[in-house]
């Protein structure tokens, strides 16, 4: 098993493990249903890096685009679990109106969060896209 392979597992049971701690601490947040999407987000970012870990191998890209995949993953996972969890201590509403509905932080905590979260779509959106450019048919070693 390559090393890449991994470290995405072990980054998604690491991720994991902090969406399930989060979950512990929900209630303590100012806008717990912020807090309780911060512990989903955690939960499930955590399992799809393990799912990108076991499909790996299967990702045929050139080395350097890879790494843009790789490193964009933990990154959008991880920002996306502590951006949301940012936004339930601030209680926040930046774009999240269900969950941030009748919250509103100071206005730097909204750009902040708003800027985190559009971030956040970037790099997962582009990870993916080159991940399934990756495991397209025709995609060669």
């Amino acid at each position: 098993m390559d090393s890449t392979n991994r470290r995405l597992m072990w980054h998604g049971m690491c991720l994991f493990l902090i969406g399930l701690l989060t979950g512990f601490v929900e209630q303590r947040f100012a806008n717990t249903r912020m807090g309780l999407a911060a512990h989903l987000e955690g939960v499930m970012n955590g399992t799809f890096l393990i799912a990108l870990g076991a499909a790996w191998t299967q990702v045929r890209l050139s080395s350097a685009t890879k790494t843009i995949a790789f490193w964009s993953a933990l990154y959008g996972t991880y920002a996306n679990w502590f951006i949301t969890m940012l936004a339930a201590v601030f209680g926040t509403a930046a774009l999240s109106p269900i969950t941030g509905a009748g919250h509103t932080g100071q206005p730097w905590q909204e750009k902040f969060v708003l800027i985190g979260f559009q971030t956040v779509g970037v790099a997962i959106v582009g990870s993916s896209a080159l991940v399934l450019w990756g495991l397209r048919a025709k995609a060669v070693e």
